[in-house]
């Protein structure tokens, strides 16, 4: 079967119609400048076969929202956003406080309170980190280490689950954590907006850390590459 590929002349012209998402299968072939014209445009890349849910509400194309802040050196940076149901309405908070903080938001859902599965929501946020579409992820739940175990499924993703400022400067001093995942029934507003703003400004220390951090990928390679 011959694979159909698209390049970037294609994703040019899906920018122009408004399509934000661009579902592939096994038989769908990217060039790099496909690639960096998507990230360019926020089109979003998803496997088709995984961009449903099975019940409830399924990821929508991703919300782009600028920066709040027009001269904030951050406005080019997109964060990652979503969530299921139960931390639905964390998630719309945090949304408002994170362009306040001057970065992008690409936000994947979901938009209600009616139920659905976090591990949709929790993939989409890990697909644009891992694509490079985004330079972070935050994903609420209920409780905030189901999204986390989902993330961590996806190649190239250290998610973790934050309770306190102390474990979200750690894990990024330390592990280089690229998706946040937080409990909208057991993390308050309040505790939430601090754990991400000293998350998303604590940079990897680096130093040590490094080989650490390298050996978590060729632990993660020994089961990913092809034989």
């Amino acid at each position: 079967m011959n694979k159909k590929l698209i390049t970037e002349q294609d994703i040019v012209e899906m920018a122009k119609r408004g399509e934000k998402v661009l579902r592939v299968d096994a038989d769908t072939m990217l060039t790099p400048s496909a690639k960096d014209a998507a990230l360019q445009h926020h089109i979003q890349i998803t496997d088709s076969h995984d961009a449903t849910s099975s019940k409830g509400q399924s990821v929508s194309p991703v919300a782009y929202t600028p920066s709040k802040v027009g001269n904030s050196p951050n406005a080019s940076t997109i964060i990652a956003l979503g969530s299921d149901h139960g931390g639905y309405r964390l998630k719309e908070t945090l949304k408002q406080y994170v362009g306040e903080l001057g970065y992008s938001v690409a936000d994947v859902g979901t938009t209600s309170e009616e139920a659905c599965d976090y591990p949709d929501f929790a993939y989409a946020v890990a697909a644009l980190v891992t694509s490079g579409q985004a330079s972070r992820g935050i994903m609420i739940d209920g409780v905030g280490v189901a999204s986390a175990i989902v993330a961590n499924k996806v190649p190239g993703i250290r998610a973790v689950p934050c309770y306190d400022e102390f474990v979200a400067r750690s894990s990024r001093e330390h592990n280089d954590a690229n998706v946040l995942t937080l409990g909208g029934r057991i993390v308050g507003s309040e505790l939430a907006k601090s754990i991400v703003k000293v998350w998303l400004e604590t940079w990897f220390g680096g130093g040590r850390h490094q080989a650490r951090v390298q050996k978590i990928s060729d632990v993660e390679k020994r089961f990913t590459t092809q034989k």
